[in-house]
């Protein structure tokens, strides 16, 4: 066991962690944040996207080690200090972009990566980055839509699926 000490969320955090723990095992068990999800254990999914020094990143993929000293992101820390949700997670909720809600977390951090990057993408764009991220419920098209109107576009030319 080691000490393994990061920024989560503005906040200094560390907590003990063997060689071999995830940081997404990092995130939910040692610090207690279970909004990322752990959703295939095989990288395939996408619910546990967080982003790790401004780059969204599957936290199953990478040792908790590896972001020792590192800035990370959650879902936990999108929305502001009194609740009121960000851009992205309020156009989720206005445009029906969730129904279980298992894949949210994954999907909005992955939503704010690709529009940090590309602040006004196509629904192609949107629909070939979303790619790694897996939802079973909702079909996409809300998803989509949601993020066309996070960038402050318009959202009713979104074909049906």
């Amino acid at each position: 066991m080691a000490q393994v000490t990061m920024t989560v969320n503005g906040t200094s955090v560390s907590a003990d962690a063997e060689g071999r723990t995830l940081l997404v095992e990092y995130l939910r068990e040692g610090l207690g944040l279970t909004g990322t999800h752990v959703g295939c254990d095989t990288s395939q999914c996408g619910a546990c996207v967080v982003h790790v020094n401004g780059k969204a990143v599957k936290s199953c993929t990478m040792f908790a080690a590896e972001a020792e000293g590192a800035e990370v992101s959650t879902i936990e820390g999108q929305a502001a200090a009194d609740g009121t949700l960000n851009t992205i997670q309020q156009a989720f909720q206005d445009h029906h972009g969730l129904q279980c809600g298992f894949c949210t977390a994954g999907m909005v951090m992955s939503a704010a990566a690709l529009l940090q990057d590309n602040p006004k993408p196509t629904e192609a764009e949107i629909r070939d980055y979303l790619e790694g991220n897996i939802c079973r419920c909702t079909g996409y098209h809300n998803i989509v839509k949601a993020i066309m109107a996070a960038s402050g576009q318009d959202v009713s030319a979104i074909a049906a699926e």
